[in-house]
């Protein structure tokens, strides 16, 4: 049978189509673009606002957003804009703390529990079946409780709640990698069960829990928000997002932007993060 030949035309359309399955989406784009900025902001806050995040100006009270305070300001006259730009650096350091405890813990109790077996991989998934069974928020609220209120404890609190989640996927993914023919062949070779499982199993079963790394960043962030607008965060004047919120739910009639402006932040974040996250597992299961 004589291959198809393709005419021009089907030859464009075909390699337009591999382009735009290969170029990441205008969404995707767009969402990166936030949190680079989001980032920018916590890194050098000083280059978006010139004005002192802690100390107000008393007349400039409840100011409506406008071309002097973009975002308006709070009942001390402090600008808001500034507060949100210098409490990124709390939250989204507070996230990525959040992350690394879950990726390192979850990660390593999976990794032990689906590569050796036995009374090991039991005992890791009883404890891990217990941490699911508590729900993530309630957890790190007892995590933060015992800890003490402080926007540090309530990062290792989240990331205490996301232990569980990682360790299950990680277990999964090992238990897929460790029975593939490259692995038997590692072993036959005489490499040793350390060497098998970090030079051959880890790296295999990492890129879902990188994944799923990306995706619990955005909602580490929406679970501290939420601790700090309980009060488990930083106290005030500390300008978290969370806290941002609570602070501005006491002049929600009057003063409206103090809630929809931080709120809206965390919001765009966090859907940014998602749709990132979700379009890089569209591209490992493709």
């Amino acid at each position: 049978m004589s291959a198809a030949v393709l005419t021009p035309g089907q030859r464009a359309g075909a390699r337009a189509r591999t382009t735009a399955g290969t170029r990441p989406p205008v969404t995707v784009l767009l969402s990166a673009a936030v949190i680079v900025v989001v980032l920018a902001w916590s890194v050098a806050p000083g280059l978006f606002t010139g004005h002192d995040p802690s100390v107000g100006i008393p007349d400039d009270k409840f100011t409506a957003p406008a071309w002097q305070y973009w975002l308006g300001t709070d009942h001390l006259g402090r600008d808001l804009l500034t507060r949100i730009v210098h409490g990124s650096a709390s939250s989204m350091t507070s996230a990525l703390i959040a992350v690394a405890i879950g990726v390192v813990t979850g990660g390593a109790l999976g990794l032990l529990g689906g590569y050796l077996g036995g009374w090991v991989d039991a005992v890791i998934g009883r404890l891990v079946e217990v941490l699911l069974a508590i729900p993530g928020f309630l957890l790190a609220v007892v995590v933060v409780t015992a800890l003490g209120y402080d926007t540090r404890n309530a990062a290792i609190a989240t990331g205490v709640s996301a232990v569980a989640v990682f360790a299950r996927l990680m277990r999964s993914e090992v238990l897929r990698v460790r029975t593939s023919v490259f692995i038997e062949a590692a072993r036959v070779n005489g490499g040793s069960a350390g060497y098998v499982l970090l030079r051959h199993v880890l790296p295999n079963a990492l890129r879902p829990v990188l994944s799923l790394a990306i995706l619990q960043f955005g909602i580490a962030i929406l679970v501290i928000a939420g601790l700090a607008f309980l009060g488990y965060g930083d106290p005030p004047p500390a300008s978290d997002w969370g806290l941002l919120v609570s602070d501005g739910r006491e002049h929600l009639l009057h003063a409206p932007w103090l809630v929809i402006a931080p709120g809206l932040v965390i919001a765009v974040v966090v859907l940014s993060v998602s749709r990132i996250s979700r379009w890089l597992d569209q591209g490992r299961t493709r």
